[in-house]
């Protein structure tokens, strides 16, 4: 599933241009080399008075911030180093996926690598492991993450990372295309949904898309349809799974839902294993040829800049009486290089994200839950019945640090999504590979 600055201030301004002037004298040169070697070295003129600080540069790598995905990174930056002037951020925007991993990780074994990192749940667990990562135990602002995002942060009793959002991959719905076919408002059971689906087909309009090359899209929608049939009835499902005490027999529910989706003529899953999830389908539904299309909540924005009147709600899975759970999955997060030679810069740095004063920008504009209990979750249109569900506590996280993380959990699902959609495996034939691919019982 898959993820620019403004470096200047006033105060790293007024040290350059002291340590121009100084330049030409011998003891400056010498004072100059020892600055580099720390980063905050002070000066002191010929009279005694004492000189401002060169700034400590504080390298930073993320795969957020980029052109195709500013998210308000470089307004943050901005307010760190205008509430920290002492500190000159070097914001690295690298691509997401295997250049960015690629890189970090051989940076990080040569212990040379930037001072605050990006991270997620496999590479905490990957690279907290092996000592890459300083141990960020004694934060303040720990207590207050959402206890089902601390295992997300943590390693061996251990936390590595300040999460910065807590993000949904659920059911965008085109309100433009539904009031066409006389529906004002976004469905909340699943036989509300059906109904919107026959409105859409017999007027002509597609009703759902579910474009699945890949496979994501299809887990993506079991999973974000399990958060209510599965989760809502035993919320300890994974660790029961993990246990060998369950199955996922227990999610064949979920899984007929999507199947009947294709029986009911709502959409043609073959056909969808042809088009891609990241191009085809955002391009799609940008240009309103579905009613209802799966995919992550920090495409809001984009839809919104592309003029989409839609909402972002939890997939209406239940029956009446029944309010529909989120599907969530903890987001990016910050880590510091265990080797960082400006440590206090970069707690300083982790711990401003951890404020949702700060880091509200960053969650507007990726339409993302705050990860700490008392923190601040931005609301639009778009997103109010999202937000309102996991307010009352109505969302599940996906286990991305368990069996549907590393190299097997997510992609097995996938793969095996593909096999249904294409006829090659039932729903129990599903279920049995599951259990044997990632360890249920």
């Amino acid at each position: 599933m898959s993820h620019v600055m403004n470096r200047s201030s006033s105060g790293s301004i007024a040290g350059r241009r002291r340590f121009t002037a100084l330049a030409a004298l011998s003891i400056a040169a010498a004072v100059s080399l020892s600055a580099c070697a720390s980063g905050t070295t002070a000066q002191t003129t010929s009279g005694g008075s004492s000189a401002a600080a060169a700034p400590t540069v504080l390298t930073v790598y993320g795969w957020k911030g980029g052109d195709a995905e500013p998210a308000n990174i470089a307004e943050i930056n901005a307010a760190f180093e205008k509430a920290n002037p002492d500190i000159k951020l070097d914001y690295q925007f690298i691509p997401a996926g295997d250049t960015y991993t690629q890189r970090a990780q051989s940076e990080l074994l040569a212990g040379k690598s930037a001072d605050v990192i990006m991270t997620d749940g496999s590479k905490v667990q990957d690279w907290g492991s092996v000592g890459y990562l300083q141990d960020l135990s004694a934060s303040p602002w720990l207590p207050g993450v959402r206890k089902e995002v601390t295992p997300f942060i943590s390693q061996g009793g251990k936390a590595y990372a300040v999460p910065m959002e807590v993000i949904g991959i659920d059911l965008f719905a085109n309100l433009d295309l539904l009031k066409q076919v006389g529906v004002s408002t976004a469905p909340t059971t699943w036989d509300e949904f059906l109904t919107d689906l026959a409105a859409l087909k017999a007027a002509g309009i597609t009703p759902i898309a579910l474009p699945n090359k890949d496979g994501w899209t299809g887990s993506a929608a079991i999973n974000a349809i399990a958060a209510t049939l599965v989760y809502q009835q035993n919320p300890d499902w994974d660790a029961q799974f993990l246990a060998g005490k369950a199955s996922f027999t227990d999610w064949a529910p979920a899984v007929q839902q999507v199947l009947d989706l294709g029986t009911k003529g709502y959409v043609d899953l073959k056909s969808e294993l042809g088009f891609d999830t990241w191009s085809t389908g955002l391009d799609d539904f940008k240009s309103g040829k579905s009613g209802f299309f799966v995919q992550g909540a920090w495409n809001q924005s984009a839809f919104t800049t592309a003029g989409v009147n839609d909402v972002f709600i939890p997939w209406p899975a239940g029956g009446a009486g029944t309010q529909p759970s989120a599907n969530l999955f903890v987001g990016t997060m910050l880590s510091i290089n265990a080797k960082s030679t400006v440590k206090d810069a970069a707690q300083k740095y982790v711990d401003f994200w951890a404020d949702s004063t700060n880091s509200g920008p960053f969650l507007e504009s990726e339409s993302a839950v705050s990860p700490f209990s008392q923190g601040t979750t931005p609301s639009s249109p778009a997103t109010a019945d999202f937000v309102k569900a996991v307010d009352a506590g109505k969302y599940r996280i996906l286990p991305s640090n368990t069996w549907f993380g590393g190299a097997t959990g997510e992609k097995a699902m996938m793969e095996e999504t593909q096999a249904l959609w294409l006829g090659q495996v039932d729903v129990n034939g599903w279920a049995k590979a599951l259990d044997a691919k990632l360890g249920g019982s």
